[in-house]
This record gives C-alpha cells, sequence and structure tokens, in this order.
C-alpha cells in the first residue's frame, strides 16, 4: 500500500466533498474544484477527515493510491486558501506591468511581450521586478508560473531572467582571454 494514500486528509470548515459516479467534486469558500477517480479507489468522508481507500493490491491502484490522495489534498487545500507562486525579474531595465488582463513583460527582446491573464489565474505585479500567480487549481498555478518563466530563462552568465523567487542560479565563468599562454 501506499504511505501517502494512507494518510488522512483534514477538511477545514466551510469546504464540502461529494465522491459520486467516480468524480470527486469539492467545494469552499474561494470556489469549487472537480477531478475525475479512474481505477479501483474509493473515498471515504468520516466528519472532518477524509480517507482515499485502495480497493484492491495491484501495482496501478498503489500508485493511484498515492496520486490521487495528493490531488485530492491539494484541491482541499486550493478551495480553503489558494495557492501562490512568485516570480522575479532580474536584467538591466527590464520591468512587467498589468494592463487589464495582459500582463506586459519588458524583458530584453526588440518588442514588449504580452501574456493574456488565463482564466482561474489571478496575476499581480507588487513591484515592477515581481510576477504573482495565484489561483485554486494548484496545477494551473505552477503551469502558468512554468510558461512566464519560459518567456526568458534565466542564464547562468550574468543571471538575467525570470526565476522563481529564491531559486538559486549557478553562475559559469565567462571566458578568459588567451594571455599568459604559450
Amino acid at each position: 500500500m501506499s504511505r501517502i494514500g494512507k494518510k488522512v486528509i483534514p477538511v477545514p470548515a466551510g469546504v464540502s466533498v461529494d465522491f459520486t459516479d467516480s468524480v470527486v467534486t469539492v467545494k469552499g469558500p474561494k470556489g469549487q474544484l472537480t477531478r475525475e477517480v479512474k481505477g479501483n479507489i474509493d473515498i471515504k468522508h468520516e466528519g472532518a477527515d477524509m480517507h482515499v481507500l485502495a480497493l484492491d493490491e495491484s501495482k496501478e491502484t498503489n500508485a493511484l493510491h498515492g496520486l490521487y490522495r495528493a490531488l485530492i489534498a491539494d484541491m482541499v487545500k486550493g478551495v480553503s486558501e489558494g495557492f501562490t507562486t512568485s516570480l522575479e525579474v532580474k536584467g538591466v531595465g527590464w520591468k512587467v506591468q498589468m494592463q487589464g488582463n495582459k500582463l506586459v513583460l519588458n524583458v530584453g527582446y526588440s518588442h514588449p511581450v504580452e501574456f493574456i491573464q488565463p482564466e482561474g489565474i489571478t496575476l499581480a505585479c507588487p513591484t515592477q521586478t515581481e510576477i504573482s500567480v495565484s489561483g485554486i487549481d494548484k496545477i494551473k498555478v505552477g503551469q502558468v508560473a512554468a510558461d512566464l518563466r519560459s518567456i526568458r530563462k534565466p542564464e547562468p552568465y550574468h543571471g538575467y531572467g525570470i526565476r522563481y523567487k529564491g531559486e538559486h542560479v549557478e553562475h559559469k565563468e565567462g571566458k578568459t582571454s588567451g594571455k599568459g599562454k604559450k
């Protein structure tokens, strides 16, 4: 059995979980998320706790057991608290700003790059060099953050680029002159 799958999912007050016809629906103060559950997995809701159960001991079911427990726990956390990922922009003269529902990035290209805010995701720019991505779906928040980072990945020589807040980029030594070599 999966060690992660055995863990209990605490359900906070104000969050309701419904499991019918292999579909989990989680409703909370921030919104609603649904996910289809495949395989021999069952979900039992007992008071303020929820258990994800594997109905057989096959290898595939054990793998799905831990996966669905983690996904459902993220859904519960998302509708109650939400998820936020922060990015920082590093470069001389580089800046970002919101214009309506578009994020405009001036990141060293000959033209500004416009990124349209996806549905269910909130983009914000607390400063000209920070981007905040937030929403209730952890997968969507992570994907949007990865898409923004891929616009200008951090390069290892000067450190310019868009990176996750707190991400360490290993710096490389530049070229050395050929002086002193014979």
